[in-house]
């Protein structure tokens, strides 16, 4: 997970079906997802240590996807799902049929990002063979490009594992959310002694063969000394512009998620209050029986006129 700031809105665009024809995607000279005729692969994301910023977000349904493909090169199905659409409190209670269910809607909506998708809590820490199954399961039915998991040192020889076998993993250290009970709240990490030890998980996930690493809620020192650091590209979130690349919460990008609202976040814009305008908009036509109006309802056929 991401520390959310619910995709609700993206729920209702579902209705404008499959012939939606996107947007032609812009054309200019930077490597983004917009700017190449296949899919981003992991490759390609490593490839971008030191390079143009890699522009990354969460999306959890096919509408939304679309639209976040034709900016971003990176699309992170995460476990902040839980929170966002499903009201969970925490991140602990999602599971990987909700992950798999999550990630194939949007893997209908990509074309040039590479979708990564978070394997949950209790779905890989137990054994090697419970990682790869469960990274295999995601990849083959819901067809991303690769799983994301969280943990440093401690998951290094999973990491290993997985990527020896065909499996792209992305990591996460810093603050990792399925830890929360752990961390006791979603707390700043790398302050003080902890500085070194995140570092050091940093370097192991690197060294193990991810390909990337998400790196949350870590002091900005600390952050821009990992990104000099390892070889592959680290991925900010409430970190420093001087990552690799960043990521947020789309809910928190568009202002639907309003529970709270991290320092980190920056909201592009305010669709939770749009959205609130127009349902009592809405509530209130309908009570004064303004709408439907005469345009929106049907009269009777030419046929049966003239029977």
């Amino acid at each position: 997970m991401l520390a959310a700031g619910t995709d609700g809105l993206a729920i209702a665009l579902e209705q404008k079906g499959p012939g939606s024809q996107p947007m032609p995607p812009q054309q200019d000279r930077t490597m983004s997802a917009t700017s190449i005729s296949r899919a981003l692969t992991p490759p390609d994301i490593r490839a971008r240590k030191g390079g143009t910023p890699i522009a990354s977000l969460t999306a959890y349904t096919t509408p939304i996807a679309r639209i976040v493909d034709r900016h971003c090169d990176l699309i992170l199905v995460g476990d902040s799902v839980g929170m966002v659409l499903h009201g969970l409190p925490s991140t602990v209670g999602v599971t990987l049929d909700m992950m798999i269910m999550h990630g194939r809607a949007v893997h209908r909506g990509a074309e040039r990002a590479l979708v990564v998708v978070d394997l949950p809590f209790g779905s890989y820490e137990e054994s090697l063979e419970q990682a790869f199954r469960s990274a295999a399961r995601v990849m083959a039915e819901t067809g991303c490009g690769a799983v994301k998991l969280e943990g440093g040192e401690s998951m290094a020889e999973t990491i290993r594992f997985l990527t020896r076998r065909g499996i792209p993993v992305m990591a996460h250290v810093g603050l990792t959310p399925q830890a929360v009970n752990t961390f006791g709240g979603y707390k700043v990490q790398g302050r003080g002694a902890g500085a070194d030890q995140i570092l050091q998980d940093a370097k192991a996930v690197s060294e193990a063969g991810a390909f990337s690493v998400v790196l949350e809620k870590v002091t900005e020192p600390l952050a821009r000394s990992i990104t000099e650091a390892v070889a592959i590209p680290p991925i900010g979130i409430g970190a420093s512009p001087a990552c690799d690349g960043q990521i947020l919460v789309i809910d928190d990008v568009l202002g639907i998620f309003t529970d709270f609202r991290p320092k980190f976040v920056k909201r592009y814009a305010e669709l939770g209050r749009d959205a609130e305008a127009a349902i009592a908009a809405y509530a209130e036509e309908v009570r004064a029986r303004s709408f439907p109006g005469p345009e929106h309802v049907f009269g009777e056929s030419a046929k049966s006129k003239r029977g």
